[in-house]
């Protein structure tokens, strides 16, 4: 059973072996197929048409399977590789571990964004970015440049403390557990730490940053948390609802797999806590 652990946990060897595995798929070019499978989602999820991956219900299956997805192809490469969890409550800092050159690298330089250091940084010759939203192939970061600070843990409990997964009109606007997380209501989560990570993060390519798994492996975890606290309260919309995923319903681009089939992560990974 695969874990998934707090990156700042993570010994040296986990951390390069990660490296080495994200530095492979990328060169073999199967690291951009996921970056443009996330963009074009983004595109395509709206308010008011289909939406899927984004400002609906499904946000968190269908990330759930997109990381399953990134985490098989990482094992493809090394078998003992899982994907690790960014707990943006704690390592709140430009300083925090995970930034450090031997892991992720830190934030970019001012003029022009360009990450300088660690094994993604365009000096290192391994990280070109192909899918891009304008002409600048290398990675960039900013952080806490277009907000301040990440969220807290108060923040986090108070959308965890929320019984209902999500109400109508299943969409940006709606209230419940699932909009909050995703941040376009409330404290906002997800979506302010996109935006504080900045540079390709802060854009529908932001799978281009290697954080962006971890990122979305905390967001999936905190998923977990909140069914524990609320296992009466499960997925909706049930049945019937235009342009959003019901609970039986499969999502693109699978066609394979309904909420339902992914309620449950046991069957897949634990996590270390």
């Amino acid at each position: 059973m695969a874990v998934r652990k707090n990156q700042s946990a993570l010994t040296a060897d986990e951390k390069r072996r990660f490296v080495a595995a994200l530095l492979e798929l990328k060169r073999s070019g199967r690291y951009d197929q996921f970056v443009t499978t996330h963009n074009a989602f983004i595109v395509s999820d709206t308010d008011d048409g289909e939406r899927t991956g984004h400002r609906s219900p499904s946000f968190l299956p269908w990330h759930r399977r997109f990381l399953l997805e990134f985490e098989r192809a990482l094992q493809s490469v090394d078998a003992s590789v899982t994907l690790p969890y960014w707990d943006w409550t704690v390592d709140r800092s430009p300083r925090a571990s995970l930034w450090a050159p031997d892991f992720l690298g830190g934030t970019g330089r001012e003029r022009d964004g360009r990450v300088v250091d660690g094994p993604f940084a365009a000096s290192a010759g391994n990280w070109p970015v192909n899918v891009r939203v304008d002409g600048r192939t290398f990675l960039r970061r900013s952080f806490g440049t277009a907000v301040r600070e990440l969220p807290t843990r108060a923040e986090v409990d108070s959308v965890l403390a929320m019984p209902t997964y999500d109400t109508a009109p299943w969409n940006s606007a709606s209230d419940g557990f699932r909009n909050h997380l995703e941040g376009w209501r409330g404290v906002n989560l997800h979506n302010r730490v996109h935006v504080w990570v900045g540079g390709q993060m802060a854009t529908g390519v932001s799978p281009n940053d290697p954080v962006f798994w971890l990122h979305h492996a905390f967001i999936d975890k905190l998923w977990a948390d909140w069914q524990r606290r609320h296992p009466g309260s499960g997925y909706l919309p049930a049945a019937g609802t235009p342009d959003v995923i019901d609970l039986r319903e499969t999502m693109r681009p699978w066609h394979d797999t309904s909420p339902a089939d992914l309620l449950d992560h046991t069957p897949h990974y634990t996590f270390d806590a």
